[in-house]
């Protein structure tokens, strides 16, 4: 039973170190048409204020009008999950370009923001 409890402290705390690492990410997504080749219309910039490097990041992009809570990104079974880059140093910096999620019919890419949801990272110790 006391075994069953340390996994469980530890399991806990692992969680709480990767959420304070992930909330010192700084992760922007900007529509850029004109910087990214036309089948990657989204600019990815990442900045890893964190005290550890980075190993793994993924996450969904969601789109929403100016000053609206609706997520207007289709969240489909097959909806693109995003991948970061493999080993991102601290205070280091990655931009990319990648594909639009899927928008729900009537929205165009440039007339909604977009950001990261649900993002899952791993650090290192």
């Amino acid at each position: 039973m006391i075994g069953l409890g340390l996994v469980s402290s530890w399991v806990l705390w692992e969680e709480s170190r990767e959420n304070r690492h992930l909330a010192h990410l700084e992760l922007r997504i900007d529509y850029a048409p004109d910087n990214c080749p036309g089948d990657r219309p989204l600019a990815i910039n990442l900045k890893n204020a964190s005290q550890a490097a980075l190993i793994d990041l993924q996450w969904q992009i969601a789109a929403y009008r100016p000053g609206d809570s609706t997520n207007l990104a289709e969240r489909l079974y097959e909806t693109p999950r995003y991948s970061g880059p493999a080993d991102l140093q601290p205070g280091a910096d990655w931009q990319t370009c990648l594909p639009l999620p899927p928008l729900r019919s009537g929205y165009r890419a440039s007339t909604v923001q977009f950001r990261a949801e649900r993002l899952q990272g791993s650090f290192s110790r």
